[in-house]
């Protein structure tokens, strides 16, 4: 309940309409009491003397509050939907605001299929079992305690059945609720699974088809989708089990009153409209029982729900900008490594390091170039210097303070990095370009693109940069996609630019006209590339060679031919391969 009572403070501004609705409930449910009680007066008052008058009177009344009665029930499902819809809507922002704070081991820790299940299947539930509480919950108990107060007052003897109907359902429903909750836990993991398989199918669906994997796919995705419906049969045959329960007892009680109700009547201690209305008050407590179970089981379903909703809003941020200095800026591009260590894992005892003992100054102004081997640890390198990733050890310090002392806004807005992984929105190429300064004019869209060696392929588009782009930018090619990443972060006028191995697909001309560019016309920016190529950082300033998480060596290309073999092997095998 502690988990319920928090997800329901994010009602806020709609919490009047989750009054409104048990107000309105109430009101159906009292007028709805009363026609049962009418009923018993036509028959046993009106029929029985033979007053048409009475008769018609009382069944105008009848028609009047059943009207009244329906315009209150529309009116708390009305309450309701609108209760719940804001509750999701809030939810869904409070989430979303919660992701866009992540740092990448945050998202890591849930992993993007699970935050998206998390989003919509998690959030849906809550959403459509608050809409049944906010109206059953209430509806439900009312009417059981108003039903049974007008039985009692008909005939105290036959209500006695209630005594032993109702604990025996509740026993029942509350046993099927609890074995079925493990089910349900388990089939939400289940879905995160089935989520992940179709996000890398639609992501990778051009190397499914290049590979001919098509067959593989499918039987990766019947098999998450199958573990989800075993996940969910086992639970509905547990949560089935309620309906047979409940009809046998509804029938049960039924035959009991109408042997001992027909048994009154015929010694004349019952009339026959007291039976009637006692076996309709029958029927309304034995119906407001069946939904309270459907309600119970509900809030089964969703319970699991709102505890992995919770988890994401409870998760601890890994970055923080509490102690920052807010009107803190970088004053230019020095970049310095003062005995920088780092690991992936949240442990701080663990000597597992990605990185280790990283100690170098970058001046402000400067190309610096970055290699080594895979699994090295160069895209760590460059990720901590705008806090995608805090320090293990050591701290890293742009412009002469520790980057930790800037607001996350504020070190990010001063770093631009143009990841491995390119990615575009759809919108058109200048929208996309926006990302870097969404105030930039058209002249300096176009001084960017032109220095990424952009401009004249945007040209060559009938739109030009009012061409559209799909959904990740598939509608131009690899190296289009680089150029185009590489303009949006010089829109943004940082005061160090990375590219991380950004210029792969990109011809070694081109590669040497974007490097140019930037040291002409953005010679103040500090540039650090990593790449694969040699020929892409030989001629920066200084070199980093990473190996297994150490600086291998630091010097210009000249000075590490001499000094690294590392540096000098690479260079060799690669010249061999030109060759």
């Amino acid at each position: 309940m502690k988990n319920f009572r928090r997800i329901l403070s994010y009602l806020k501004q709609y919490k009047k309409f989750a009054i409104l609705a048990p107000v309105t409930v109430a009101l159906e449910v009292l007028l709805e009491i009363w026609i049962p009680y009418l009923m018993a007066d036509i028959i046993d008052v009106g029929i029985a003397n033979k007053d048409s008058g009475y008769v018609l009177r009382t069944g105008g009344l009848m028609v009047l509050v059943a009207v009244v009665s329906l315009l209150f029930g529309a009116g708390s499902g009305r309450f309701a939907a609108l209760a719940s819809t804001g509750l999701a809507r809030n939810l869904r922002k409070a989430l979303f605001d919660k992701i866009q704070d992540f740092s990448f081991a945050n998202t890591d820790h849930f992993s993007t299929p699970s935050l998206i299940t998390r989003m919509t299947t998690d959030l849906n539930f809550v959403q459509n079992s608050v809409m049944m509480m906010v109206r059953m919950l209430i509806r439900g108990p009312l009417m059981m305690i108003a039903a049974t107060i007008m039985t009692f007052r008909i005939n105290s003897e036959l209500a006695v059945i209630y005594l032993i109907a109702v604990p025996f359902l509740a026993a029942i429903i509350l046993t099927l609720s609890v074995k079925a909750h493990k089910y349900f836990k388990a089939m939400f993991d289940k879905y995160d699974t089935l989520n992940r398989s179709i996000q890398e199918n639609l992501i990778g669906i051009r190397v499914v088809k290049s590979f001919v994997r098509r067959d593989h796919e499918n039987g990766k995705f019947i098999k998450s989708s199958s573990d989800v419906i075993d996940m969910a049969l086992h639970a509905e045959r547990i949560i089935t089990l309620n309906g047979p329960f409940m009809q046998l007892t509804v029938n049960a009680c039924i035959i009991a009153l109408l042997w001992f109700g027909g048994k009154r009547i015929i010694i004349g201690n019952m009339l026959p409209g007291e039976l009637i209305s006692f076996i309709n008050y029958t029927n309304q407590i034995l119906i407001q029982l069946m939904m309270i179970s459907m309600v119970l089981i509900t809030f089964v379903i969703s319970r699991e729900s709102m505890r992995r909703i919770l988890e994401v809003l409870d998760e601890k941020l890994d970055l923080n900008d509490k102690k920052a200095d807010p009107v803190l800026l970088p004053a230019d591009g020095e970049v310095r490594f003062d005995h920088v260590s780092f690991n992936y894992s949240s442990r701080k005892d663990d000597t597992d390091t990605t990185l280790t003992d990283i100690d170098l100054d970058i001046p402000s102004g400067s190309m610096i170039g970055v290699i080594g081997g895979t699994g090295s640890g160069k895209s760590t390198f460059v990720q901590l210097i705008p806090r995608l990733y805090d320090v293990t050890k050591g701290s890293v310090q742009v412009g002469g303070h520790d980057v930790r002392d800037y607001t996350l806004k504020n070190i990010r807005d001063a770093v631009a990095i143009v990841l491995q992984k390119n990615v575009l929105f759809s919108g058109t190429i200048k929208e996309n370009l926006r990302w870097g300064n969404e105030n930039a004019t058209d002249e300096e869209i176009i001084e960017a693109s032109k220095a990424a060696q952009a401009h004249d392929f945007i040209m060559a588009f009938p739109d030009g940069y009012d061409t559209e782009l799909t959904q990740g930018g598939t509608n131009v090619s690899g190296g289009q996609k680089q150029r185009l990443c590489i303009a949006r972060a010089l829109l943004k006028n940082p005061k160090v630019m990375i590219l991380d191995d950004s210029t792969s697909a990109v011809d070694t001309a081109t590669e040497a006209a974007i490097r140019t560019a930037l040291r002409s016309r953005y010679k103040d920016i500090t540039t650090i590339i990593i790449a694969q190529r040699i020929s892409s950082v030989m001629d920066a300033d200084k070199i980093i060679v990473l190996d297994e998480g150490r600086v291998n060596g630091f010097g210009s290309h000249e000075e590490l031919m001499k000094t690294n073999q590392i540096y000098r092997e690479v260079y060799e095998s690669q010249q061999k391969g030109a060759e």
